[in-house]
């Protein structure tokens, strides 16, 4: 252990002592488990939005997978409060204990939770109830672990111990990513999308078990121990933090001036990266995991470097500047991310001018989607350009009128997936290719088929009964039989940028 002679000749330490270092160690190491957890859910969100909530809009269904993910960060402000108030009375050790519990639990719940199929609205009824959970719980964990290491750090060394707290958010985010791609890369897509992306909620019991046992080593704080062993604990805690002055002018400064700024900072830059590149810019899973996962290694030192450097120039500096290097780079950023990542996708929309014309009565917020929801055509034809990864102006239109869009000057009135994709085919979209197969209907069916475009019905229904079709091999009679139709189907097919998965998601189809 290094020393430093202080004034007096006084032995002042730096660096943490053994001691220190297997708080901070045990600390880190549940805290962990507890960020993958809670990260799991967003990660592998997009695989099971569709599960738990209705059908009909892939768009709204993730938006309320996120909106029950959001629930989790609006609660963890509780969670803090609750577990705080418990640590105060029961102390910091077991209340470590009940966090990682609940939020375990919580994670493995969601592994084995039925479908939207399977129980209806009682699903997301349970995910929400999970989630709310796994707010709680890191809500009291996060606080917890960086308040057991600050009391059993020195005053002039906490902002560097209690940065390895810190690195634990991305420490779990990496792992769960580490998780979610092995799984990837052992199965086959159509598999992880069915039951597969349950696994990695399954592996955090095993992860449970080793944090709790963890935790069970660990020594209750000394200053803990010792505001208790002198009764100079706080009566009204909540009370004196929240309603007496200046306490609740320092919680409004942490809250507004340094922990909303902080969350901007690092979910930006962290998980809207991840499905930034994901969705919009259409690059696969395996080239998106690395580069995240490449770049939270890089960040990950320099959270202990910046710790270290606040205990010599102070904490005020560092959020600051932290906060403003983020909003002068993180657009120039995510455009430098299209233009390398998908340079053919950043040309496609400098030359293309999207617009849709909708009216604002078939426009609906969807943000958390139950039976009270409704989808119109301005709905529809949004969530198809969104998913696309295009930009594109909305122009208000008369009551009544389908949703039209004017790409480049050429007009298309009415919704229609196959339609609208064929156009972006004709533009030079370059994430829709044009295919062609055959189609052997009988007589009936061809009746159908004709009823349904004559009907304007969805490019869906007209797919569903294309696919009960036979194909060209099983005929057992020739085309020109008065009972037999073949039809030359033109079909779009999506393609992913540089794709390393072996699917490929299939436009609807349609027949002319």
């Amino acid at each position: 252990m290094a020393v430093a002679t202080g004034v007096g000749g006084v032995e002042q330490r730096r660096g943490l002592s053994q001691d220190e270092r297997f708080v901070v160690f045990a600390s880190s190491t549940g805290t962990v488990f507890e960020w993958y957890d809670f990260y799991l859910y967003a990660t592998l969100a997009p695989f099971f939005a569709s599960l738990f909530f209705p059908p009909g809009n892939d768009t709204a269904a993730l938006l309320s997978a996120f909106a029950t993910y959001a629930a989790g960060f609006l609660v963890r402000p509780f969670g803090a409060i609750f577990f705080g108030r418990v640590g105060d009375l029961v102390g910091r050790k077991y209340t470590f204990l009940v966090t990682i519990l609940v939020m375990g639990a919580s994670t493995f719940l969601v592994g084995v939770l039925p479908t939207y199929a399977t129980v209806g609205w009682l699903a997301p009824l349970l995910l929400v109830l999970l989630r709310l959970l796994q707010g709680l719980a890191l809500g009291g964990e996060y606080g917890g672990a960086a308040t057991y290491v600050a009391e059993h750090a020195r005053a002039d060394n906490r902002g560097y111990a209690t940065s390895w707290i810190q690195t634990t958010a991305t420490l779990g985010f990496f792992l769960s990513l580490l998780v979610i791609y092995l799984c990837r890369n052992f199965m086959d897509a159509a598999t992880f999308a069915n039951w597969g992306w349950r696994i990695p909620f399954l592996v955090s019991v095993v992860l449970l078990i080793f944090s709790v046992y963890i935790r069970l080593k660990l020594n209750e704080s000394p200053v803990f121990a010792r505001m208790k062993a002198e009764g100079k604990g706080s009566s009204a805690p909540l009370t004196d933090s929240f309603l007496r002055y200046p306490n609740n002018r320092y919680v409004l400064l942490a809250l507004l001036g340094a922990t909303m700024g902080q969350g901007v900072v690092w979910y930006t830059g962290q998980f809207y990266a991840l499905f930034f590149l994901s969705g919009p810019l259409k690059l696969a899973y395996g080239p998106t995991y690395i580069l995240i996962g490449i770049s939270l290694l890089i960040g990950t030192p320099l959270f202990i470097f910046f710790g270290w450097l606040s205990d010599r120039i102070g904490r005020l500096k560092i959020i600051l500047a932290g906060c403003v290097i983020a909003a002068l780079t993180y657009f120039p950023l995510f455009q430098g991310l299209t233009h390398y990542v998908n340079p053919d996708l950043e040309a496609f929309s400098a030359k293309t001018k999207i617009a849709v014309s909708v009216d604002p009565a078939q426009c609906h917020f969807n943000i958390f989607v139950g039976p009270w929801s409704e989808f119109g055509d301005c709905d529809r034809a949004k969530d198809f350009l969104t998913k696309a990864g295009l930009s594109f102006d909305t122009v208000k239109a008369a009551a009544g009128t389908k949703a039209t869009m004017d790409i480049n000057g050429t007009k298309l009135e009415g919704f229609n997936a196959f339609a609208w994709a064929k156009a972006l085919v004709d533009a030079g979209y370059p994430h829709y290719k044009l295919a062609s197969s055959d189609v052997v209907l009988d007589k009936a069916s061809a009746e159908s088929l004709a009823t349904l475009q004559a009907d304007k019905k969805p490019a869906t229904d007209i797919a569903k009964l294309l696919r009960s079709a036979p194909l060209p091999a099983a005929r057992s009679s020739p085309t020109s039989s008065r009972s037999r139709t073949s039809w030359r189907l033109p079909t779009v097919r999506a393609e992913r940028r540089r794709q390393s998965q072996k699917r490929s998601p299939a436009m609807p189809t349609s027949a002319r």
